[in-house]
C-alpha cells in the first residue's frame, strides 16, 4: 500500500529525514517509536503533505501512485488521513459543518453523490456514540474549548466520518487518561483493522500498544529507522529506553 524509499526531508533547510526506508502493506498496523527531535512528526507532516516540509531526495508511492506529487486534498481524496499531535482549533467553523464539507468533498472525487444533510447527521452522531463523545460537541467550533482529550476523541470521530485507508496518526496517546486511551484505542481498531486498511502509529509510550497491537515496531532515530520487530521490540523500549535499545 504504502512505499518509502530513502526519504530525505527538511524543513527551514534543516535535514531532518535522512534516508528513510518503509513499507507497510494493507492490513498491517506499524508502530513508529523514537526520542524527540528523531523525525517522527516530520514523517507525519511529508505524508500528509504539510506546507514547508521539503523532500530533497527518495520517493513515496501509495497504491503505486507518486504520493509526493499529490496535493493535500487529493492524498485525502485517496485515502489519507493524518491525525496530528496538536490537533488545531478552528473557530467560526462547527464540527458538523467542517466534516460533511470534507466527507462530501472526498465522494465526488469517487464520483459518489453527496450525503443529505440528515444522513450526515446520522453518521457523524452514530460515530460520536462509539467514542462516547456527546452529540452536542458536534455543534461546537472544531476543537474550540476542548480539552486535550476531547480533541484527540474529535478526531477518531472525523477519521470515523471520512473513514480513510490509510491512517498517519501522530501521537493520538498524548493528553489521554486511562479510560479516554482505551476507548481511542478501540476506536483505532474498529476503525481501521481491516484486510485492505493500513495504519502508521506514531507514539513514545508502548501504552496505547496495549490496545491497538501493531504487526510491526520501528525505531527511528536521526532520521532513518534503525531497529525494527515485533511488539516485544515496544516492551524493550519501556524497559531500557531508546538509548540502549536503538544502539
Amino acid at each position: 500500500m504504502l512505499k518509502i524509499e530513502n526519504l530525505h526531508a527538511e524543513i527551514d533547510g534543516k535535514p531532518i529525514l535522512k534516508g528513510l526506508s518503509l513499507t507497510v502493506n494493507a492490513g498491517e498496523i506499524h508502530a513508529i517509536m523514537g526520542p524527540n527531535g528523531a523525525g517522527k512528526s516530520t514523517l507525519g507532516y511529508v505524508l500528509g503533505g504539510r506546507p514547508g516540509y521539503e523532500v530533497t531526495e527518495g520517493s513515496v508511492t501509495f497504491d503505486g501512485r507518486d504520493l509526493l506529487e499529490l496535493a493535500p486534498n487529493e492524498r485525502a481524496a485517496a485515502g489519507v488521513f493524518l491525525g496530528f499531535q496538536y490537533p488545531v482549533e478552528i473557530p467560526g467553523v462547527s464540527n458538523v459543518q467542517f466534516l460533511r464539507e470534507a466527507l462530501n468533498a472526498q465522494r465526488a472525487t469517487r464520483d459518489e453523490k453527496p450525503l443529505s444533510g440528515a444522513e450526515f447527521l446520522k453518521l457523524a452522531r452514530e460515530e460520536a456514540r462509539k467514542l462516547d463523545m456527546d452529540a452536542e460537541m458536534l455543534k461546537r467550533p472544531v476543537n474550540v474549548g476542548f480539552s486535550g482529550g476531547e480533541k484527540k476523541r474529535n478526531e477518531m470521530v472525523q477519521m470515523g466520518v471520512v473513514d480513510p485507508r490509510f491512517a498517519i496518526l501522530d501521537e493520538t496517546d498524548s493528553g489521554l487518561d486511562i479510560d479516554a486511551l482505551r476507548i481511542v484505542g478501540d476506536g483505532i481498531n474498529r476503525i481501521m483493522r481491516a484486510p485492505d486498511k493500513a495504519v502508521l502509529l506514531i507514539t513514545h509510550y508502548q501504552r496505547l500498544l496495549d490496545y491497538v497491537q501493531p504487526d510491526f515496531v520501528h525505531v527511528l532515530a536521526d532520521g532513518r529507522i534503525v531497529r525494527s520487530g515485533g511488539a516485544e521490540l515496544a516492551h524493550a523500549l519501556e524497559r531500557e529506553g531508546y538509548a540502549g535499545v536503538a544502539a
